[in-house]
């Protein structure tokens, strides 16, 4: 088999036969430890029958693992100076390839049945530039793309908001917009020592599956997410004092909005962490004649 790339040593040679110096601007930090690499394939749960995206593939290491597994694997890189590199460290596996895009910008509803028109299966796995993971997966969710789910690595403390549950202090709007879309899981935790540059922070590989319906079913998808968004702009306000202040007319509509949370069945004194995502669906139904001008 192929030497794997994500080696100090072979990463360091592939660095200085190419000169290749760091941007702290696009979030590069190269893992150097085989074993996670194998590890975040196989919680991917790919096969011979898989598609695999990858964002920011860097000088291949995770690229050659997702290569070895599936049938295919994109790989959206931003940085120009890392199209020599992979295509020398890549040469050996067929079934990869290269686009010069960012992902934030690629029209994916096009690319996926294109590149994957013979692939029913495709899965996310990537080791995100931490400086804009929560656009990444936002837009992967939202844009409701043909994908299973995702496998991706970031910062420890955004996995813990995502996977977060209700009542605790990580749960946020964040975990919500998430877990509507998908199953949210923690599934390893990567110490910063595997990095080459090392991170300040710890990071965490989670896992994203993709839900065949949302997690609640609600009569205005933006109305519902305007709701939780206010719920959590003053935490340590009380889920009446949020909607109150937050809302627009709020002030002159209290009344309607106590009788709401009491048709929720929701205690006015609650602190929007403390509600679930099914809590949050039934109230924002409840307040939506209210503010819609029905």
């Amino acid at each position: 088999m192929q030497k794997d790339i994500a080696t100090p040593i072979r990463t360091k040679e592939i660095l200085n036969k190419y000169g290749f110096s760091f941007k702290k601007s696009l979030g590069q930090n190269f893992l150097i430890d085989p074993n996670i690499l194998r590890n975040i394939t196989k919680f991917a749960g790919l096969t011979k029958e898989t598609g695999a995206i990858e964002i920011g593939p860097g000088i291949g290491a995770l690229t050659e693992h997702l290569a070895r597994e599936s049938k295919k694997v994109v790989a959206f890189e931003i940085d120009g100076r890392l199209f020599p590199i992979l295509e020398d460290t890549l040469s050996p596996y067929d079934n990869v390839e290269i686009l010069h895009q960012d992902i934030l910008e690629a029209n994916l509803q096009e690319i996926i049945p294109e590149k994957f028109s013979t692939i029913q299966d495709v899965m996310v796995v990537a080791n995100l530039p931490y400086y804009v993971t929560t656009p990444i997966i936002l837009k992967l969710l939202e844009n409701n793309l043909p994908i299973r789910g995702m496998v991706v690595m970031l910062q420890k403390e955004v996995a813990d908001r995502i996977a977060a549950k209700p009542g605790t202090k990580d749960y946020g709007s964040l975990s919500i917009a998430i877990q509507y879309y998908t199953t949210a899981e923690t599934v390893m935790i990567v110490p910063k020592t595997v990095f080459m540059p090392q991170p300040n922070v710890d990071s965490a590989v989670i896992r994203l599956i993709k839900r065949e319906q949302p997690a609640v079913e609600v009569l205005d998808e933006s109305f519902f997410f305007h709701i939780i968004r206010i719920s959590f702009s003053q935490r340590r306000k009380t889920i009446l004092n949020n909607l109150t202040n937050g809302l627009e007319k709020g002030k002159e509509k209290k009344e309607d909005i106590l009788k709401a949370l009491n048709v929720a069945g929701i205690d006015p004194s609650r602190r929007g962490e403390t509600l679930s995502i099914q809590e949050f669906g039934l109230l924002s139904d409840t307040l939506l004649p209210i503010f819609s001008g029905n």
